[in-house]
């Protein structure tokens, strides 16, 4: 009986501190957007468009904005008069409450996770340098420390999309398996 009771509490601690992703966090996440030219000199007061499948947003650097999470990347565009554009995609990558439905067994919640976007999570600082196209990764962004992009290949981006989806869809599989066991 002791043993039970144990489980029980060790359980119902995981649950609570892991959680489900829509429980635990929001489908909403604040980008901050600052821009530079090729020299690292400030340009201030660039329009930047930020969009996803999800919707569209505009914000004016230096500044920030809150974006509906996806799945899919985040596109970042932004222009000023008299300095060649700059654009930048961010890479949604699952967070710990998706990883929290996986471990658990919720394998429904992962899916609603991932419909509604809060299994996702972009870099939360990003500098675009004008007159570049750089891909910023989340995964490689340092507490909340501003996040400086790569230059990366059209084959370097599906690389990418490729290997997220296949970890994504074998997380997603195994919780289906256990669940359905």
């Amino acid at each position: 009986m002791r043993s039970l009771i144990k489980l029980l509490l060790v359980g119902t601690i995981a649950i609570n501190m892991v959680g489900c992703a829509t429980i635990t966090t929001d489908a909403n996440q604040m980008i901050q957007v600052t821009t530079t030219d090729q020299a690292n000199n400030v340009v201030d007061n660039a329009d930047c468009i930020l969009k996803n499948e999800r919707g569209e947003w505009n914000v004016k650097t230096q500044g920030s904005t809150q974006v509906h999470k996806s799945a899919d990347n985040l596109i970042v565009k932004c222009s000023k008069e008299g300095v060649d554009d700059g654009q930048g995609t961010l890479i949604s990558r699952a967070n710990g409450g998706m990883w929290g439905n996986i471990l658990i067994g919720g394998g429904i919640g992962a899916i609603i996770d991932h419909n509604k976007g809060t299994a996702y999570t972009y870099p939360t600082w990003i500098n675009i340098i004008m007159g570049n196209n750089l891909v910023y990764d989340r995964k490689e962004q340092n507490d909340e420390n501003m996040l400086l992009g790569k230059g990366l290949t059209d084959e370097d981006l599906n690389k990418i999309k490729n290997e997220k989806e296949e970890l994504e869809k074998a997380e997603l599989e195994k919780s289906v398996k256990e669940t359905t066991s």
